[in-house]
């Protein structure tokens, strides 16, 4: 057999078959880093602000419950000012996958039900 022609039954340049072992391809690539997904649910607030207080509390059984990530932003935080420009007279408010599902009181039923209708379609 000549030297540059591969043996019956094995690909050239390949190793073949699960005893080939993966030291005949070189050391595995490192697994790559997926970003985490943004929280699902956004509460957007201020401090000092009774309502929400209690959105915060209806957000965080709701979420605990979906099981679904979430996050609070204080619109007062934003250094543009356009979260209060946008937000400020209406806090708080909720959005759900960017989608705003309410503002002043958080119907928690609603935003089950929010988060439960984009779970089946997305």
């Amino acid at each position: 057999m000549s030297t540059a022609e591969p043996a019956a039954g094995h690909a050239a340049g390949r190793a073949a078959g699960p005893e080939a072992g993966s030291e005949a391809l070189g050391p595995a690539a490192p697994p790559r880093a997926v970003p985490p997904l943004p929280p699902r649910v956004v509460l957007y607030g201020r401090d000092g602000c009774h309502l929400c207080d209690t959105a915060r509390e209806i957000v965080e059984a709701v979420c605990a419950e979906q099981r679904v990530t979430w996050t609070e932003v204080d619109v007062d935080d934003d250094p543009t000012g356009a979260l209060a420009s946008e937000y400020g007279d209406y806090v708080p408010v909720v959005t759900v996958d960017g989608v705003q599902q309410g503002f002043w009181q958080v119907d928690g039923a609603r935003l089950a039900k929010a988060l439960a209708r984009r779970r089946v379609s997305g």
